[in-house]
């Protein structure tokens, strides 16, 4: 690994050079960025991988959407269709991708539209009659087309941007100045219990602007798995034979919060399409047992396994501390925006 690391490192470099020369282009406008007459609100990371944007963009979700109109844009990662498209009562996740359909799967009073052109998406959104007031843009921190009005960024506990390197040797897609750009930054993933120590040292290596303000998260697991029709609780299915399966990025603290030594897990990879031969290894091993997945997954897998076995087991993004100021920060910022600069 460390010998493929070296051979890497050029190739780093390149790829370094030409995002920086991009964001230059972008930072001293002679690439063009987009403002719109709307608060918009971007959330993303500086690596690929998972940090844990859906479960964020579902928090910004529930906080606006009581007060305000609002529209979830996506790229729709993995989908079977192209350009602009708005959800509705036949989309799928073939159509909208897995995430995005998540959204529209749970929060019925908002818009949830997909287009790779995020510029092309608001002006989609904004042309309705019944258009959004609020638009939160998904996984478009690199998505400099479009000039955001607050930005979020997202870095894992125990994988810091500041701890990694550029495509291909790291992760990262951007050198780690990138990091500039954001008005929040978030740690996520954290453990629940993360001391004030901790989070200070965190801090020391993040080295923050003046005007950013950083958060500490945590991935709140429900305590009951749902199917199309039923709920049960964790404790009851806990020593029940069951088959746990998951196709996201970093699925292991899913396996640790329902797994018992007896049961049986499938790995595939993030955002993955299930095909018929899959679909028949999991029908196999799963004989007489309950398949509990994550959200993600099971709105791919929804109408092609029995509703009787298929269970999901819900997540939310919560804040160690500080929440209701994070609350006020996203609030002013909608509130008080009739246009982003």
């Amino acid at each position: 690994m460390n010998l493929l690391r070296k051979i890497l490192f050029p190739f780093a470099i390149l790829y370094g050079f030409i995002t920086s020369i991009r964001n230059f282009l972008f930072d001293f406008g002679i690439l063009k960025s987009y403002s719109f007459d709307v608060p918009i609100i971007a959330v993303g990371n500086l690596s690929v991988g998972g940090t844990g944007k859906t479960p964020q963009i579902e928090y910004l979700i529930r906080l606006l959407s009581p007060k305000y109109e609002v529209a979830t844009l996506s790229r729709g990662y993995k989908r079977q269709s192209k350009g602009f498209i708005l959800a509705n009562s036949s989309s799928n996740a073939e159509i909208l991708g897995d995430e995005p359909f998540q959204f529209y799967s749970k929060f019925k009073d908002i818009q949830v539209a997909v287009d790779a052109d995020r510029k092309n998406g608001i002006e989609k959104l904004l042309s309705q009659t019944d258009k959004p007031n609020v638009v939160l843009l998904d996984d478009a921190f690199q998505h400099r087309k479009v000039k955001a009005g607050f930005y979020i960024l997202l870095t894992s506990y125990g994988d810091l941007y500041s701890d990694d390197f550029l495509l291909p040797k790291g992760n990262l897609r951007e050198n780690r100045g990138g990091a500039k750009r954001a008005n929040v930054i978030i740690v996520t993933k954290c453990p629940e219990n993360l001391s004030l120590d901790e989070q200070n040292k965190i801090k020391s290596k993040l080295k923050l602007e003046a005007n950013q303000e950083l958060y500490f998260s945590f991935i709140d697991y429900e305590d009951s798995v749902y199917s199309e029709d039923k709920i049960m609780k964790v404790s009851e299915i806990k020593n029940v034979d069951k088959l746990l399966l998951a196709g996201i990025a970093k699925p292991e603290p899913f396996f640790a919060y329902l797994q018992i030594e007896k049961d049986e897990k499938l790995v595939f990879p993030d955002h993955h399409h299930f095909t018929k031969n899959d679909l028949l290894e999991i029908k196999n091993k799963s004989q007489n047992k309950l398949i509990i997945t994550t959200e993600k997954d099971y709105v791919r897998l929804k109408g092609k396994l029995s509703k009787e076995q298929l269970f999901y087991l819900p997540i939310k993004s919560k804040f160690i501390s500080a929440a209701e100021n994070f609350d006020k920060t996203i609030t002013n910022y909608v509130g008080t925006s009739t246009r982003n600069r």
